[in-house]
């Protein structure tokens, strides 16, 4: 058995079964890293989306100005969106009311937690692929192993003499199974994570940024109700 241990030759002389576990590993840390960079962009986007709206909500804008700013966008993302939907079914039933501020206040609620719902669930699609890949990784590379090295004991026996330099080779190409397994696990395990705790901080600031919306709507309807 050839004693180069370089990890091409290594995979290219292991079995078709390790073969094949190794490219399923391979194709599936790449769908990792894939996944992992397109959703912390988007994580990126809706946490700088979400300061920006905070910031512009309490500069002193009128609600109606914002509202109108946000209708002539094509796409609303994080808080805007959640606004927007709460201000429109704000104004949707103002009117009609009017002479009740919980029945209003309770109204845009709903609407707005149906927002922050369809927002999270947004940011939260294909995260299950990570978690998936992070714990099965490791067994799908510890299956390769197990078979490597259950095939190299059968070569093993077969021989009359068995020395390191023949033992070695067919180790080490079956080791590179479970390799391979922790190389796409750990990224997709650190990842899922991390998202899970920013996606977290974003639903924790919609939720609050609801309650302090209806808590102003409720305000102004009840001074409105005064005057």
């Amino acid at each position: 058995m050839d004693t180069n241990l370089s990890i091409l030759k290594l995979i290219t002389d292991a079995s078709l079964v390790v073969q094949v576990v190794i490219a399923i590993l391979v194709i599936s840390s790449l769908m990792s890293w894939t996944l992992i960079l397109v959703k912390g962009g988007k994580l990126r986007q809706a946490r700088r989306c979400t300061e920006r709206f905070d910031e512009q909500f309490w500069s002193g804008i009128s609600l109606n100005s914002l509202y109108d700013e946000l209708g002539t966008k094509s796409k609303r993302r994080a808080l805007e969106r959640i606004f927007y939907d709460g201000f429109s079914e704000y104004k949707r039933i103002r009117s009609a009311e009017a002479s009740n501020s919980f029945p209003l206040v309770d109204a845009v609620g709903r609407t707005m937690r149906v927002a922050i719902s369809r927002e999270v669930s947004n940011l939260e699609k294909n995260l299950a692929f990570l978690a998936t890949v992070g714990s099965t990784a490791p067994y799908i590379g510890l299956f390769g192993t197990v078979w490597g090295i259950m095939n190299s004991f059968i070569s093993i026996g077969a021989m009359q003499q068995a020395t390191l330099s023949v033992v070695a080779p067919g180790i080490a190409e079956a080791l590179i199974a479970t390799a391979i397994g922790l190389f796409a696990a750990i990224p997709a395990v650190v990842a899922y994570n991390r998202f899970n705790d920013a996606i977290d901080r974003l639903d924790l600031s919609y939720e609050n940024f609801k309650e302090e919306f209806l808590s102003l709507l409720e305000r102004q309807v009840l001074i409105r109700k005064k005057g």
